[in-house]
């Protein structure tokens, strides 16, 4: 599949890359697309078009697999990502970490504030830095504003794993990766994390790896 040209429109660029139907290609750590940011979403694909592209990043999002995508991830530098998570985990890894399912969902324009003082700090990982996965300590419950695809007002507060997801998905569009919020002592391959972390939480990896959790 080609990479459409940077100069055209946004709503020509995304057509390109949907032509070849199947999942998209997800881009990886160091391509500029990742870290320039993006623009709020404005109608730029109209209707039909977005229903499209939301299709688009579901599929590819699920063939990865991941728990949620955003635009950057596959090029488009437009506000917009889903999530999406089953959450097939042990009863101990979710009481552990707040896992709980959450259905497929388009977030437009999100944004996320803490709500209250906690922190949680899990392994992360990332689509567009395969391999890899670190300790990110983030608020344990944010306050998430925006719009769905149909642009109907998000106003919720989100708790748990599926908090994590939204500031991790939300900060892609603000150009930032986890890693740029981990601790740097925690990164791990992801066969060490399944053969030495796999524990609900990681506080083994703390002590033999060095690193503070909050």
């Amino acid at each position: 599949m080609g990479t459409p040209s940077d100069h055209a429109p946004l709503a020509e660029r995304v057509e390109e890359l949907l032509a070849d139907g199947g999942p998209l290609t997800v881009v990886a750590a160091g391509d500029p697309v990742l870290r320039r940011g993006t623009e709020p979403y404005d109608g730029q694909l109209g209707p039909a078009l977005l229903a499209r592209f939301v299709e688009a990043l579901r599929v590819t999002m699920r063939a990865a697999p991941g728990v949620g995508l955003a635009a950057p991830q596959v090029g488009v530098e437009l506000r917009i990502a889903v999530i999406e998570d089953p959450a097939p985990v042990p009863e101990e890894v979710r009481l552990a970490r707040g896992r709980v399912p959450q259905p497929f969902r388009v977030l437009v324009n999100p944004a996320y504030a803490p709500a209250g003082e906690g922190r949680a700090a899990f392994f992360e990982g990332c689509l567009s830095v395969p391999g890899w996965q670190a300790v990110v300590a983030r608020p344990a419950a944010v306050r998430l504003t925006g719009q769905d695809e149909r642009g109907r007002a998000l106003d919720e507060v989100v708790t748990g794993w599926p908090a994590r997801i939204v500031q991790h998905e939300t900060d892609h569009l603000d150009g930032v990766l986890y890693l740029d919020r981990a601790e740097p002592r925690s990164l791990s391959s992801h066969q060490a994390v399944a053969e030495r972390w796999a524990q609900p939480t990681p506080e083994e990896a703390a002590r033999a790896l060095g690193f503070e959790l909050p």
